[in-house]
């Protein structure tokens, strides 16, 4: 399994022979590979919006891993993280784990534990990437329903009737049906089902 060209492996390592080796060891299995010396340069330049994860050391000079990685969500940064170490203990790895990071490794590790951790958490960042990709495009033909279009969305998802929606909005049941229509189509919809697992997504059933 390799990564695909949009995703990068960003490795972060102040020791410039693990950084190296991780580096070699990524490349050997085709994963595009970022290296940084220190935790500052990687939230420095990481680009926004880049899929991929990050395998980062516990322990550097000046911003630490620890440190960096309660920084991640200032700096727009939402991949999965591998937080690995050589003196790594149980409270380490509990804030760790506990701030987000997806696993801790502790050195020396199998070449091809760190493999497996890697290619999950770039298949995991995937598959949200799909989820946040799909959950902007939804955003956006909500955004693009008129105000009436949006009051009928959120009454066919209470499970209104035609004739209910228009007692209540104190108008015809034809503009209704007419409503409806228009708005099942903006949200390109086929099915009630379909509409009220886009509505899950939008977060607007709590609302209904």
């Amino acid at each position: 399994m390799s990564s695909t060209p949009q995703q990068i492996v960003y490795v972060v390592d102040d020791d410039e022979d693990v950084r190296d080796s991780l580096q070699w060891l990524l490349e050997s299995v085709d994963l595009n590979v970022e290296s940084f010396a220190t935790a500052q340069a990687f939230l420095d330049g990481y680009q926004s919006g880049q899929s991929g994860c990050i395998v980062m050391d516990v322990r550097m000079p000046g911003l630490s891993g620890i440190s960096a990685q309660k920084q991640l969500p200032d700096y727009q940064i939402d991949i999965p993280l591998i937080m690995i170490s050589a003196h790594g203990n149980v409270d380490m790895a509990v804030t760790a784990m506990t701030q987000g990071a997806q696993t801790f490794l502790e050195k020396p590790f199998n070449d091809q534990t760190l493999l497996d951790h890697v290619h999950k958490a770039l298949a995991d960042d995937l598959q949200r990437q799909t989820q946040r990709n799909r959950s902007q495009q939804l955003q956006q033909r909500y955004d693009g329903l008129t105000k009436r279009e949006k009051q009928i969305l959120t009454r066919v998802v209470q499970g209104m009737s035609n004739q209910a929606m228009a007692d209540d909005l104190a108008i015809n049941r034809k503009t209704v049906e007419g409503h409806r229509a228009n708005m099942m189509s903006k949200m390109q919809a086929e099915s009630l089902a379909e509409l009220i697992q886009m509505a899950v997504v939008l977060d607007l059933i709590s609302q209904a």
